[in-house]
């Protein structure tokens, strides 16, 4: 326990970090992820390829290479921000690409009858998707949501090697300092452990309620 006491200060910093940054990029991601599966299911062809393009580059993208990417060459362009809001940005980005395809799959499961209904009443195309298609798919997408943004959180250990603050960058301090390094990565994995199994409680309760309503 001495290696979580005696650093209780370098966890918890890390801890929030990691928090932050999920968050952030969750958010992020879903609004994205909605807007190019509404690009994905459009009448208009351009919208769709540009979908279709978004999704088919950033999802066989290494992340990795995708944070290099971005903080690297971003700058070139005279685009310069935090480290953290670069890290908000390549993740959401990148996360937004499976968020999309969780999204359309539920879009899928509507009846088109739905659809077709909406436009007999002269609904547009975004007002048959926001008001009619979504709300139906939305009780679908929720376990693959949920599933999305564990992993985006799990991610977030690569910002750490871009300077940004998170929970797995405590290891070198601690290394640093003369640390056991197994503790050091078990207590790690205990609080990558705790906001994985939150988003999980925060999904599973979302499905119980709507589960309710239907």
């Amino acid at each position: 326990m001495n290696v979580l006491t005696e650093n209780w200060h370098t966890y918890w910093e890390g801890f929030v970090g990691t928090v932050e940054l999920t968050a952030a990029s969750s958010a992020l991601a879903l609004l994205l992820g909605v807007l190019v599966a509404a690009c994905r299911v459009s009448p208009i062809a351009p919208m769709r390829l540009f979908g279709a393009t978004w999704v088919n580059i950033l999802r066989n993208t290494p992340l990795t290479l995708l944070f290099f990417a971005v903080v690297l060459g971003l700058p070139r362009f005279g685009i310069v921000l935090p480290f953290f809001l670069f890290a908000v940005l390549t993740l959401g980005c990148y996360t937004s690409a499976f968020i999309c395809e969780a999204v359309r799959s539920g879009i899928n499961t509507v009846p088109t009858g739905q659809g077709e209904a909406a436009r007999s009443l002269g609904l547009s195309f975004g007002q048959t998707l926001g008001v009619i298609v979504l709300p139906q798919a939305f009780r679908s997408v929720l376990p693959p949501l949920g599933s999305t943004l564990i992993a985006l959180a799990k991610n977030s250990a690569i910002a750490g090697s871009f300077s940004v603050v998170e929970l797995l960058g405590t290891y070198r301090t601690l290394n640093e300092l003369g640390f056991n390094i197994v503790w050091t990565f078990v207590w790690i994995a205990v609080g990558y452990l705790i906001i994985t199994l939150s988003i999980s409680l925060v999904f599973r309760i979302m499905e119980k309620h709507w589960e309710v309503v239907r």
